[in-house]
């Protein structure tokens, strides 16, 4: 965050109400302590192979929202240590997605690359000092020499090479002399230690991969539990806020800090539950599978749970912040229901979004008793929750299109739309009854004949009542839209938990349904590309970059309800 450091006013505001979770509640206890003096310095540290999905936004909330308020800095550091999966289309995506969302990093951004040269000679030091050597075994012989929890390992013959015979080796590795795969570096810990990463982890690799950054300089690149909590001592963060997995990793981390650097100064980890969601994969390597397979049009597709899917659909960052500050900061695993950040979205947008009329699947109306020619402009409110976005005028006339779901030739008790003989109020302006069913020769409904009340037009005090309101577009000013309803991805509630299944077995094949020719009122014609509405009646709606001069095209963000819970509901008998 681009804030000064204030170690005076540390303290967060007394007036806030949310009770501090377990990692503020450290933090405040350093700075009380006065540790670090008193400074508070966090890092968003993403590894640029893939799109940044909704659980790193809560990360990033997370260590941002943190460094804000403890009037601290954070940093964003790319942990490119593997050239293989990594692209420069993710590091500007990633920059891309922060900002969104609201937030800035401090000074330039990091990459873990930046410090090669470092890890490096400590890298040395540490086989000078007798703790890392060459090994020259493949890595499926390394896994299988590691043991299991409940059973020691096996060292490596190559294990007590001489400090010289290792550095020698080294340096021929860097320079290019081996074959991917051929040698290692690892360090020596100990292969009896109940901790796993304990048993002299792999620190280098050889890979003749050229690197976004670095080029052809280096064919050995470090591992990423080698490299992340030195990146982190070199920049001086306090308070290293990583996701329950790393738990483990956090004596290897601070091993390795302890072989080669003094001092009293290391970097506070603290790990927390990561984000799981239901009806969706959080998995970079399943969210990439969907993409090359084309099971979606892009990493942006609105159905995919990632910030620019997100964004693409029409979420804000205010709904994401309020998500993951609804969330919470958790110590276990546990999964978070969809529906809790649909309701984020649906509770930012009814603030916000103007509501305006489309009619998705429309059936025509000629109103009989209306004047042939005649238009009126009728008033209407751009959102009930907002005043000051005040009204607006829409046309009337004798033709206008409803949907065609609005109306039953024979509907049920509790149907309270339009059918044959009853009655139905246009939103904002008059009476109508149905007269005439108008068929084509197949019997398909064509067109509605209706009367109108005139005495009943909004807001000239009439006192009739009716049971129904319907939305509706005057058919000579109507505008042709395209309009995508996207749903869930998946149908299946844990679709990555079926361990005898593949998960994309799991696809919802109703994701997506395009409907063409839909009708949207004329006022329409000036939305731009991330425009939010509501389309009356349906649910809310963004404008998509799919859009050119004279054809809008609409993406549906989430419905006025929760559809889902209804189905969820029914299929368990309640």
């Amino acid at each position: 965050m681009q804030n000064t450091m204030n170690t005076e006013n540390n303290a967060p505001n007394a007036a806030e109400e949310r009770p501090l979770n377990f990692i503020e509640q450290i933090i405040e206890e350093d700075i009380r302590n006065g540790k670090n003096g008193g400074k508070v310095y966090t890092r968003f540290p993403p590894e640029p192979n893939g799109y940044l999905h909704i659980g790193h936004a809560k990360s990033i909330c997370l260590n941002f929202g943190l460094a804000e308020k403890y009037h601290g800095k954070c940093n964003l550091r790319f942990d490119d240590t593997n050239p293989t999966k990594e692209e420069t289309e993710y590091v500007e995506s990633i920059m891309e997605d922060v900002r969104w969302l609201g937030f800035e990093w401090e000074g330039e951004p990091r990459y873990t690359s930046d410090y090669f040269d470092q890890l490096y000679e400590w890298a040395e030091m540490l086989i000078r000092k007798g703790k890392a050597y060459v090994d020259d075994q493949p890595a499926a012989v390394i896994a299988a020499q590691r043991g299991t929890p409940t059973q020691p390992g096996i060292e490596s013959p190559y294990r007590n090479r001489t400090p010289e015979e290792n550095l020698r080796l080294f340096r021929e590795m860097r320079e290019g002399k081996y074959k991917d795969g051929e040698k290692v570096l690892r360090a020596k810990i100990d292969m009896s230690s109940p901790n796993m990463h304990m048993r002299d982890p792999v620190m280098y690799r050889i890979l003749h991969q050229p690197h976004h950054r670095t080029g052809d300089k280096w064919c050995i690149y470090p591992m990423y539990d080698f490299a992340h909590g030195q990146s982190d001592y070199i920049e001086g963060i306090t308070h290293s806020i990583c996701t329950l997995e790393f738990e483990v990793h956090r004596p290897l981390y601070d091993w390795f800090l302890d072989q080669i650097v003094e001092g009293d100064y290391r970097p506070r980890q603290i790990e927390f539950a990561r984000l799981n969601l239901s009806y969706t994969v959080m998995s970079k390597r399943k969210l990439l599978e969907l993409v090359e397979k084309k099971f979606v049009s892009g990493w942006d597709d609105p159905r995919m749970p990632t910030i620019s899917g997100l964004r693409r659909r029409g979420y804000t960052p205010e709904s994401i912040r309020n998500f993951a500050d609804r969330v919470g900061v958790a110590k276990r695993d546990n999964v978070i229901d969809v529906a809790l950040l649909e309701h984020s979205v649906r509770e930012d947008l009814n603030k916000r979004a103007l509501r305006y009329m489309v009619v998705l699947n429309p059936l025509k109306v000629v109103i009989t008793n209306y004047p042939e020619g005649k238009t009126e402009m009728v008033e209407t409110v751009n959102n009930p929750e907002d005043p000051a976005a005040g009204t607006r005028q829409m046309p009337f006339g004798r033709e206008i299109y409803i949907e065609r779901d609005d109306f039953m030739e024979d509907p049920p008790r509790k149907f309270f739309r339009l059918a044959p003989g009853r009655e139905v109020r246009l939103k904002s302006a008059y009476i109508i009854k149905c007269e005439e069913v108008v068929k084509d020769e197949q019997g398909n409904i064509t067109e509605l004949r209706c009367t109108y009340d005139p005495t009943t037009r909004s807001g000239s005090g009439s006192q009739r009542k009716v049971k129904g309101t319907l939305h509706w577009v005057s058919v000579p000013q109507a505008l042709d839209v395209e309009v995508r309803l996207y749903d869930r991805l998946f149908n299946d509630p844990d679709p990555a938990g079926h361990k005898d299944r593949d998960f994309k077995e799991f696809l919802n094949p109703d994701s997506l349904k395009v409907l063409h020719h839909c009708k949207a009122e004329p006022a329409l014609a000036g939305a731009k590309v991330g425009d939010h509405y509501q389309f009356q009646r349906i649910g809310y709606f963004t404008v998509d970059p799919d859009t050119t001069p004279g054809h809008l095209v609409f993406n549906r963000t989430v419905p006025l309800r929760d559809t889902w819970a209804k189905i969820a509901g029914k299929q368990q008998g309640k």
